[in-house]
């Protein structure tokens, strides 16, 4: 059944019904040309932005203030819609320095209050211009606070439309989003790694004078993708290594073939298990051949798999710049970046590993080490890119290692 996508009727009590009330203030005098429809059935209307049509996906809440284009442009969100949380998004417009992959990863976005105007001298173009050159549909004027409500129960699946018309075929989208599969058991790694194996020598950004250039580098890392951010490139070239980067489905004896002093597994989209089914192999060869690995996110949760631990699904996940974790290997807590959807279950870790860093938010596995090998990983992005640079100090600590096994 096609409806129109007009300011919903009334209900018996008066009103707007519940499922529209907060976006009242959005469509009250016009048509709404944006929708979210809900795997179960809620419906949120709205303005819509960027692209036109439609995209099914998990929707998922960030609750960072900074960085919406390094997050709607990193890996890890693919097959993923965001909420962001902070009702100011699009005040420094976009650029071609923040972003973390080709395009944005991400397959929608909400927002409460329409993009504002680019208040940057780095600006280059309108979020919402970009988001509609690049395909990425949206919608604003939805109350995100209590769509956050609804995420925290459990992340669910949905469709994010935008139609200028204000006409919605509600029904399928409702059957699109129950009939979308979920992130569990899929490997999304395939659908944002590279094809083909290249070198990275950029290293980070400073003021005046944008990314540098590892010209001396001292040590070679070989970084698999399995969705990584180019600023977590950027971090290993900045401690002065010469960093190659190879397909997340690279076998064990071609990345040893390439001679590296240390292996980095990175972040990622998607099911550890599922992914892990031929990645798991290759981190166990590795990791018998004695090379410094360090892992990140997806990367930490397939080492956890390796080792022969367990891996869960959250009901929410952790997506922010906010969130604090302890090192309990010094006692230090730092405020992290994050975004994962699964977690490491620390009580299935074997003998020879333990776990290192946790969350303070809900006492989950932030981190992992074994003992008897040079071989360590986290669940957050030590990136960054947006967030706090407290956890800079682990591409050290796994340089350190590398150093030590030269």
């Amino acid at each position: 059944m096609t409806t129109p996508a007009s300011v919903p009727p009334l209900s018996p009590r008066g009103g707007i019904p519940d499922d529209a009330r907060q976006t009242a203030d959005a469509v009250a005098g016009a048509k709404p040309t944006g929708v979210l429809v809900l795997a179960d059935g809620t419906i949120l209307y709205g303005r819509g932005l960027g692209a036109e049509g439609d995209a099914v996906g998990e929707v998922c809440f960030n609750t960072s203030m900074t960085g919406y284009q390094e997050i709607l442009t990193d890996p890890s969100y693919c097959g993923q819609i965001i909420t962001f949380t902070f009702p100011h998004v699009g005040n420094v417009g976009t650029n071609f320095e923040d972003i973390e992959s080709q395009g944005p990863a991400a397959r929608g976005l909400v927002l409460r209050a329409d993009i504002t105007e680019p208040s940057s001298w780095r600006a280059a173009s309108h979020l919402d211009a970009w988001c509609r050159q690049r395909g990425l549909v949206g919608i604003a004027g939805v109350d995100t606070r209590r769509l956050t409500r609804l995420i925290r129960a459990g992340a669910p699946n949905g469709v994010i439309a935008h139609s200028p018309t204000g006409t919605f075929d509600l029904d399928a989208l409702k059957a699109k989003a129950a009939a979308f599969p979920g992130l569990e058991g899929l490997d999304l790694a395939r659908e944002v790694s590279c094809r083909q194996t290249y070198a990275w020598d950029e290293t980070l950004w400073n003021l005046g004078a944008g990314y540098g250039r590892q010209e001396n580098a001292q040590f070679h890392i070989v970084a698999i993708d399995y969705g990584v951010k180019r600023n977590i490139l950027r971090c290993l070239a900045n401690t002065g290594a010469r960093v190659t980067v190879v397909p997340g489905d690279t076998s064990a004896a071609d990345v040893l073939a390439l001679s590296p002093d240390g292996v980095f597994l990175s972040n990622g989209p998607g099911d550890p298990a599922a992914t892990g089914e031929y990645a798991v192999p290759v981190i166990k060869a590795l990791i018998d051949s004695g090379k410094p690995v360090f892992g990140i996110c997806l990367g930490h949760q397939m080492l956890a798999l390796a080792l022969g631990a367990r891996t869960a699904k959250m009901k929410q996940g952790h997506r922010g710049a906010n969130h604090p974790v302890k090192d309990k290997t010094t006692g230090k807590v730092e405020i992290t970046s994050q975004n994962h959807g699964f977690v490491v279950l620390p009580e299935t870790l074997p003998a020879n590993a333990e776990e290192t860093h946790v969350s303070l938010f809900d006492g989950t596995n932030e981190g992992l080490r074994m003992l008897d090998r040079p071989v360590f990983s986290v669940q957050y992005h030590p990136e960054a890119s947006p967030g706090p640079e407290d956890s800079h100090y682990l591409f050290d600590r796994f340089i350190d290692l590398v150093k030590s096994h030269a």
